[in-house]
């Protein structure tokens, strides 16, 4: 289930006695952490009653062990275990990995699962690997060893889910906040949860009750600029002069160092460049591709490259990657002006 679906259902009814917490997104598993354990526990009941092992320093067969342990001063307890993917076999072929295989450790889980102890609410948190790219086979794996669990997916937010997540928190704080600016916002924290919710912080502290602008993001989030560039992109594609203009305007009053955003912008033609050669269909193609090649690409950086490699064709982004080597060479020759450099680039791709 998702994490929405589990808080409904938290809402209606008691937890599953076991319960799996798998995916890399952070931010609404501390929500939903802390609607289980409001549900499960009083104020009174957490001293004794919320437990926490960790699956890196004790065996997973003492952690069942616990939570089948009667104690006189807890009737209800929660018990979180962190780091569940310390239980699954580690190496393929070996001979823990062959007694994994006969069903040991899932059978014991499963046993458990079956007849599980009154008042006990027992969830394995597993946030290092993903459900897509090159975490698929071993979040497989994961599922496979916990499938006797209910099973909640922190998968990471897509660019929609980022925005209203970051509309969500701004509203909470006081922050007014648009859409555009949502939008923004989660692209340049790469659509993590708490990131976002870091940045709505110091927004809402800087802001002090007034509307957050682009400005504010790129003068105080860590990364801005690098979004800037991909917005001058689009920007570029679309053949808006204006547009790309006011960019190049906000990556100057951001105190960004112009050469170094021409070197990043060369960086997404030629990836967009090679999307298009490789026929890459989707981000997540673009994602995959990139990562196998050694090249650091998270989702929302996939996105974009995605997204120039659809708007531009191959020529244009030949020419693109042509016309930033003249710019390059403009700025390191006698002039007046790296203003001036980026204004005549701008103009010569949107003409």
């Amino acid at each position: 289930m998702t994490p929405e679906q589990f808080l409904r259902e938290l809402e209606r009814k008691a937890p599953p006695p076991l319960l799996l917490f798998a995916g890399p997104e952070d931010c609404l598993r501390r929500k939903c952490r802390q609607a289980l354990l409001a549900k499960c526990l009083t104020e009174e009941e957490r001293d004794q009653g919320y437990v926490r092992h960790d699956l890196e320093e004790v065996a997973l067969a003492e952690v069942l062990d616990d939570a089948r342990s009667f104690s006189l001063f807890a009737p209800r307890r929660l018990i979180w275990v962190s780091a569940a993917e310390a239980a699954l076999p580690r190496a393929r072929g070996s001979e823990e990995d062959e007694a994994g295989a006969k069903g040991g450790a899932p059978k014991r889980i499963a046993e458990y699962a079956k007849d599980p102890p009154p008042g006990v609410t027992l969830v394995f948190d597993a946030r290092r690997w993903d459900f897509d790219g090159e975490d698929k086979t071993r979040m497989e794996r994961l599922l496979k060893f916990y499938a006797a669990a209910a099973v909640v997916e922190f998968r990471r937010l897509d660019g929609r889910q980022a925005q209203e997540l970051a509309l969500e928190l701004a509203a909470g704080r006081g922050l007014k906040l648009g859409r555009r600016e949502a939008e923004l916002l989660a692209a340049v924290t790469a659509a993590d949860g708490m990131r976002i919710e870091t940045e709505i912080e110091k927004l809402a502290l800087y802001c002090a009750g007034r509307a957050a602008t682009e400005a504010d993001i790129a003068a105080l989030v860590p990364d801005a600029e690098e979004s800037t560039v991909f917005e001058l992109v689009d920007a570029l594609a679309r053949r808006d002069r204006a547009r790309a203009l006011d960019l190049l305007d906000l990556l100057i009053r951001a105190g960004e160092y112009l050469p170094l955003a021409l070197m990043f912008l060369e960086g997404v033609f030629r990836m967009a460049l090679a999307a298009r050669e490789q026929k890459l269909r989707t981000a997540q193609e673009v994602q995959s591709y990139f990562q196998r090649l050694g090249v650091p690409m998270w989702r929302s950086r996939a996105e974009q490259i995605h997204a120039a490699a659809s708007r531009f064709t191959a020529p244009q982004l030949a020419a693109g990657i042509g016309a930033i080597f003249e710019a390059d060479s403009g700025m390191k020759s006698t002039r007046p002006d790296d203003r001036l450099v980026m204004e005549r680039f701008i103009l010569q791709l949107t003409a």
